[in-house]
């Protein structure tokens, strides 16, 4: 405070001050500050006068700095409790957090505290795979080497560690997959007394054009009244239903990079009721065409047998307007082959879950077609379950149908149907010829002895950073979770490859129970809208999942 503030203008002449403040110990500092410093003339009334205002003005000066004194005092005192009880509260909580740390309750809720440890690198990644663009990079040319990945070698050299090229194809038919369960859920009802319309394939690559949509026709049906009491619902009750499609590559400059040109047949899993009612009649049947075949290496005979279900879907029809999935398949490859009569061909058969069954049964009988100069013919399948016998396995292996089998370690879908037997140790026990005979006849004569065909790649969920490791059933046989196992696996004695490309999107949108609260809530915080729809309608030149 200056006194000049105080003190009336025309007086500030009259005053020197010798010190810039005040001093409030005691006696009046004002008073002792007044007699050492004021110089008062008395030569006129006015200046004594003048004086006594000032003084006056100084006493009220001398009473407001002795009450800021004391309000000073009584902070000062209030600042000094204040520290006593922060540092109390300070040493309670230390007492508390020591009682806390001693519990090691991370142990017990690990992910509470994972969910807090999310590093700049890991958000960035997490953002990038969030991405609805994602990233691509372009194909590699297969040219020459195109029946290696076609399986002629049955894959061997390009699985363990997995080959960064069939990586893609492989992503790249299951994307093929995709599209067939987008064309049955667009519009799923069919109508039984009416020819079949094609419907519209949204196909996942722009090089590939739809030839044929294909129907399979369930050989059970259900009373009249299911459709009565639920008629909007009628579709999944209804026997036919468009389960895949047919696809060739049109493009040149594809045809060139692929080193042939390629059919696919692509087909989905089941989506009905009564899909579901021939997944369950499981009693192995013998194939209408069968004979006895020379068998395994130890030259016994065995006869080829396959799951009831899936051979009644496969051949059966509704009617003149509604050919079986058998009759539409084989017509329609064998009018492709005599078109391009000529070129290098390939048939690639492409499946999840029941469509993996059917796409084994399509491969038997186009392979055993006499159409002439019948292309080779792959099967690549997602999540399948057992089809038929070792008789059936021989009979394919016998035709030279190359089968790979993606296998999730955690799907049960891959262990039915069929008794739960270790195949290592079956396979060991026949190779040794100690029990091959044996074997042989449990295997002709047992309603329930089945066998998985072709080569294995097996991925994990509990390898992916993403997926929680006790994922349910559901998420475990999703052709979406495969397709991202796929993407992140390097080798068997690897983790999830760093450098995965993928889009988390769908996956989040469709098992996003099953994605480990950590980078859930993170896509939350993120507030990125989740559209699916456009990964599946994506068209592009450039594949994703590259690993470089």
């Amino acid at each position: 405070m200056q006194i000049g503030l105080t003190l009336p203008v025309q007086n500030m002449n009259i005053f020197s001050t010798r010190s810039s403040g005040f001093n409030c110990n005691g006696s009046s500092a004002v008073n002792a500050w007044s007699r050492n410093n004021v110089n008062v003339s008395c030569s006129s009334v006015k200046t004594i006068s003048t004086t006594k205002i000032t003084r006056k003005h100084l006493s009220s000066l001398e009473k407001l700095l002795h009450k800021d004194s004391d309000l000073s005092s009584l902070e000062e005192v209030n600042v000094v409790e204040d520290e006593k009880i922060a540092t109390q509260k300070s040493a309670q909580e230390n007492k508390g957090r020591g009682l806390l740390e001693a519990l090691n309750l991370s142990r017990i809720w690990p992910e509470s505290k994972a969910a807090e440890e999310v590093s700049p690198r890991q958000l960035i990644r997490l953002k990038r795979m969030l991405s609805k663009t994602g990233e691509y990079s372009p194909r590699n040319n297969l040219g020459s080497k195109w029946r290696e990945y076609h399986g002629s070698n049955n894959w061997s050299g390009l699985l363990d560690p997995l080959d960064e090229n069939l990586r893609r194809e492989m992503v790249r038919y299951g994307e093929f997959i995709q599209a067939a369960y987008h064309c049955f859920h667009s519009n799923p009802a069919t109508s039984a007394s009416e020819a079949p319309v094609d419907c519209h394939v949204a196909v996942p690559d722009k090089a590939y054009k739809v030839t044929k949509n294909l129907y399979a026709t369930a050989s059970v049906g259900l009373p009249k009244w299911v459709d009565n009491v639920a008629p909007d619902l009628a579709w999944i009750t209804q026997r036919s239903s468009c389960l895949g499609y047919v696809a060739v590559c049109q493009d040149q400059r594809e045809i060139a990079r692929m080193g042939r040109r390629d059919i696919v047949i692509a087909l989905r899993g089941t989506a009905t009721c009564l899909e579901w009612a021939e997944n369950m009649r499981d009693v192995l049947v013998q194939m209408p065409d069968e004979e006895a075949n020379k068998g395994d290496a130890n030259g016994v005979q065995s006869i080829s047998k396959v799951e009831c279900g899936f051979l009644s879907l496969y051949k059966s029809t509704s009617g003149p307007q509604m050919p079986s999935l058998s009759e539409s398949v084989v017509s329609e490859i064998q009018r492709l082959v005599e078109m391009y009569k000529g070129e290098n061909l390939s048939i690639t058969i492409t499946g999840h879950s029941l469509g993996a069954a059917m796409a084994l049964l399509v491969a038997d009988e186009l392979s055993s077609s006499s159409a002439a100069n019948m292309p080779p013919i792959a099967v690549f399948s997602f999540g399948g379950p057992r089809v038929g016998n070792r008789g059936f396995a021989n009979r394919l292996n016998s035709k030279n149908v190359k089968v790979l089998r993606i296998v999730n370690s955690q799907d049960v879908i891959t262990r039915v149907p069929g008794m739960f037997v270790n195949e290592k140790l079956d396979k060991k026990l026949r190779d040794s010829g100690t029990a091959a005979n044996v074997l042989n006849i449990l295997d002709n004569n047992m309603p329930w002895a089945y066998s998985h065909v072709g080569t294995e790649l097996r991925v994990d969920t509990k390898m992916s950073p993403f997926l929680k490791p006790d994922a349910d059933v559901a998420c475990c046989h999703d052709l979406e979770a495969y397709l991202h196992l796929v993407d992140g696996f390097l080798a068997s004695n690897c983790p999830f490859r760093s450098n995965a490309k993928r889009s988390l999107v769908k996956l989040l949108d469709e098992q996003n129970a099953n994605v480990k609260k950590l980078y859930t809530n993170k896509a939350n915080a993120l507030t990125l809208k989740l559209n699916p729809q456009r990964e599946i309608l994506q068209m592009s030149s450039c594949l994703p999942s590259p690993s470089s």
